[in-house]
């Protein structure tokens, strides 16, 4: 019996770090639970684009830190369709989450459109339902000299 719960207890704490996302990770030191994952996820609509996220996530924490780091390229095409399917609003779209917590504490990827700019803008932040985290990471993929750019600014092409 104590086998079979040592075996239920353990084996999600080992599991955490096998994600299929994952492609770094850091040890914080010897003496620490912690560690700083890395992860990766292509956006649901423009699939061109790659975002890495660094994140400390905690073997034996019930919450992690809210610190993130966010970094998207232009790893593929982007075209003009991709475009005209995302959210153009103010606050865009969340198009990554992942649990920080066994309650309610997310890390959330939005995507805003920046129109004047032709610019996809990636934040990263930390929410938890009782009290939001100010912690925040923000990167931009600019359309400059991608064939969508001279799409985007045609006078007749609908947005």
């Amino acid at each position: 019996m104590r086998t079979l719960a040592f075996t239920l207890l353990i084996t999600p704490l080992l599991l955490t770090g096998c994600s299929d996302n994952e492609v770094g990770d850091v040890s914080l030191g010897l003496f620490t639970t912690k560690d700083i994952k890395i992860e990766t996820f292509s956006d649901p609509v423009v699939t061109g684009v790659t975002c890495h996220i660094s994140h400390v996530k905690g073997n034996l924490d019930l919450s992690d830190p809210s610190d993130m780091g966010i970094s998207c390229r232009q790893t593929g095409p982007i075209t003009l369709d991709m475009i005209n399917n995302i959210n153009m609003s103010k606050s865009g779209e969340v198009v990554f989450k992942t649990s920080k917590s066994i309650l309610w504490k997310h890390l959330k990827i939005r995507r805003i459109w920046n129109e004047k700019n032709k610019t996809l803008i990636y934040l990263s932040y930390s929410t938890k339902e009782t009290a939001g985290s100010a912690k925040h990471s923000m990167t931009t993929v600019p359309l400059w000299g991608n064939p969508v750019w001279d799409q985007l600014n045609q006078p007749d092409t609908p947005q």
